[in-house]
């Protein structure tokens, strides 16, 4: 990578040129201690200002070339993903530390939704041995399937933010991953005329959303390129062809030669344009001892 930020190592993903790769070196880690520590979590739920004031920190010890460089990487269809994290995790990283990085690196993009499963602009959940949820989202040992986030609220969502808090006691569970422009039954499916139709869109008790939405699965860009909202828990089909048409994606995601595994260390946050960059996650093998806690924060890009 030609872009350097004093305080920051910066490289393309072992996996993808597609993905870039930040990692916050100590003396910085060191240097936000004191701006992190003036505020408490319940200060960041209640007061959203606070959360740009973090924000701001971060930025500053990049003498301001940080969030440029974020919003360009989310912003650009060749790119549009970057992972940062800690450069090593020390005693001072706790979770609380690693919630307000989270917040602090979101507030450089853009503006959080508000997060209805959780009831603020974040949420924390986690992955255990025993599920009792009505989601894909805890069940441990259950694969699942690349997806975008937000298809069934009304709010924008036009990136997602994954970080991970903790993992004890966990084999397996890698993120999965996929690019639009990588995936090879992308043009076959996105001009499907079944692709523009309005789907129905719902979710189970647990995401605390109350009505149904409706939209197509792909859409076009500016530059008519495919943008993808699809989750395949969560659709309604109307009849035999749309069924037939989500049972055909579905198969398409799952089979593609082009999605690719990542095994996340905990204290990294995974950033991704919503619209090109589908995510899912492999089963754990069964442990009884399995914990994993993420975070999620997904939301809109500034409008200036």
């Amino acid at each position: 990578m030609k872009n350097e930020i004093e305080g920051f190592e910066i490289k393309e993903n072992d996996k993808t040129s597609r993905i870039i790769n930040i990692d916050i070196k100590d003396e910085t880690i060191e240097k936000l201690l004191f701006p992190f520590n003036k505020f408490d979590l319940t200060a960041l739920e209640y007061k959203p200002f606070t959360r740009f004031t973090i924000a701001k920190s971060l930025d500053d010890l990049s003498n301001n070339k940080l969030s440029k460089f974020l919003n360009h990487i989310i912003k650009d269809r060749n790119t549009g993903c970057f992972i940062i994290k800690p450069k090593n995790i020390t005693s001072k990283i706790d979770d609380t530390f690693l919630v307000k990085l989270s917040t602090a690196v979101a507030h450089l993009i853009g503006k959080p939704n508000h997060d209805a499963m959780a009831g603020k602009y974040y949420a924390r959940f986690h992955v255990k041995h025993v599920d009792k949820s009505d989601s894909y989202l805890r069940k441990a040992y259950t694969n699942m399937d690349l997806h975008t986030d937000g298809t069934y609220v009304q709010e924008k969502t036009d990136w997602l933010l994954m970080s991970k808090i903790e993992e004890k006691n966990a084999e397996g569970g890698e993120t999965s991953m996929l690019h639009l422009d990588d995936w090879e039954h992308c043009e076959e499916l996105f001009n499907d005329p079944v692709a523009k139709e309005n789907f129905i869109w719902c979710s189970p008790k647990s995401k605390n959303i109350d009505y149904k939405v409706e939209h197509p699965v792909f859409s076009s860009d500016s530059k008519g390129r495919a943008q993808i909202s699809y989750i395949d828990q969560f659709p309604e089909p109307k009849n035999m062809k749309q069924g037939i048409f989500l049972q055909k994606l579905s198969d398409s995601l799952e089979e593609s030669n082009k999605k690719f595994l990542s095994k996340l260390p905990v204290g990294s946050s995974i950033i991704a344009n919503n619209y090109f960059w589908l995510h899912g996650r492999r089963p754990f093998k069964e442990n009884k001892e399995l914990s994993r806690e993420l975070l999620r924060i997904r939301g809109s890009f500034f409008q200036e």
